[in-house]
């Protein structure tokens, strides 16, 4: 098992918000959405740290509990990626057309 596989990952920023030198820079944004690979919901809860991504859900507007309305967990327009940010691993949602990067930083 590698050490990436260990560590949990935290919230970093989204595309929307990223800065503007690294968005076309080498090994940055573009490119780390060039190389993504699209992973299970499994793989990415387990490698992102719990509480914060129960808060990010909440913060996108998420229920908790699919009785309560929509859960992330069932909205099919949410994919979930794996990829590399200046050479190393990162996770990422896409929710509508924007990135939510995780960074084991």
């Amino acid at each position: 098992m590698l050490i990436e596989d260990k560590m949990k990952y935290h919230y970093y920023c989204s595309c929307v918000n990223w800065p503007k030198d690294d968005i076309s820079a080498l090994g940055g944004l573009k490119d780390m959405i060039d190389a993504a690979h699209t992973i299970s919901r499994k793989t990415f809860y387990q490698r992102i740290d719990y509480d914060e991504l129960a808060d990010f859900e909440r913060r996108l507007g998420y229920a908790r509990h699919w009785k309560r309305g929509l859960t992330m967990s069932h909205d099919y327009h949410v994919t979930y990626h794996k990829s590399r940010l200046h050479g190393k691993p990162v996770y990422f949602i896409k929710h509508s057309a924007i990135e939510y990067v995780f960074t084991g930083e």
